[in-house]
């Protein structure tokens, strides 16, 4: 019934998402929605952050680097949090294509890097920030309250690029800003996507607008930013459908699973004396 209301128009209050992701395909090259916005979130990050360094009298080439740790950082570690994290026995019987652009099963196809895991970008920036501290004898509480400041909006960009490429979806509600995703079916869902953005944009407001206020050592801010983002994630996932197929009758999802470590890591680090803390050495 719903089929034939929607081929008809008889559904006006759902938003019909029909949007391929795609802003140019020269055939050879594809630009997608969501690779533009993956890397709007480092240029803004960037921006951010250069101000940051700027304050704390750090050169401009301690942020480059910064950027770079980062960035490898985040792409392998979300290729990586993919693949053990949900596509586990797969990615053991095919362990080349964990890092190769090409799938040989059950054919051999062009597949580019599909899967990123945001939890296993988040591994990857907590690894790549502590090889970069050292690196560059910087206190890496200073790195990672810092980085609170800015990562928030890069997340709600990259759910925002899950939203056009119409992954991450809801379940199937009758609210009136349900999202009939024209590429998946005609059923009215939860737009989880959108949920997360915004969560995530209004999460980077509040720490941007009251960093100033909070008069705890380094690593409280971290924190608190660990606690809002992934306990955020927790309750977001339930009005989202299973990612994978092992995840269905599961009291919790995978998501909501890898996200308890990072919430219980953010109590701990607000809760925190900071007393041991080093003193910021730059």
């Amino acid at each position: 019934m719903e089929d034939v209301l929607f081929k008809f128009g008889l559904i006006p209050l759902y938003i019909n998402w029909s949007h391929d992701g795609s802003i140019i395909d020269l055939g050879f090259y594809e630009l997608r929605i969501y690779s533009l916005l993956f890397g709007l979130g480092f240029v803004f990050g960037f921006i951010l952050l250069k101000r940051h360094f700027r304050n704390a009298s750090l050169p401009e080439e301690k942020l480059d680097n910064l950027l770079v740790f980062i960035g490898i950082g985040t792409v392998i570690g979300a290729r990586l949090g993919h693949c053990f994290f949900y596509e586990f026995d797969y990615y053991f019987q095919n362990p080349l294509e964990i890092l190769l652009p090409f799938r040989f099963y059950p054919e051999f196809e062009v597949t580019g890097f599909q899967g990123l895991a945001s939890h296993g970008g988040a591994i990857g920036i907590l690894v790549a920030v502590f090889f970069y501290s050292k690196s560059q004898e910087i206190n890496i509480y200073w790195v990672f309250d810092k980085l609170a400041l800015a990562v928030p909006l890069g997340c709600g960009f990259i759910r925002l690029g899950n939203l056009f490429n119409s992954e991450m979806i809801g379940h199937p509600t009758t609210v009136p800003w349900a999202f009939i995703f024209h590429w998946i079916d005609a059923i009215p869902r939860h737009p989880g996507q959108l949920y997360e953005a915004l969560a995530y944009f209004a999460i980077f407001i509040f720490l941007n607008l009251f960093s100033n206020k909070i008069k705890k050592e380094n690593g409280y801010l971290f924190g608190l930013f660990l606690v809002l983002l992934f306990s955020a994630r927790f309750l977001l996932e339930f009005f989202k459908i299973d990612q994978v197929g092992f995840e269905a009758g599961m009291i919790l999802n995978m998501g909501q699973i890898l996200s308890l470590p990072f919430i219980f890591a953010g109590i701990f680090l607000m809760r925190k004396k900071n007393h041991d803390l080093e003193k910021l050495s730059f």
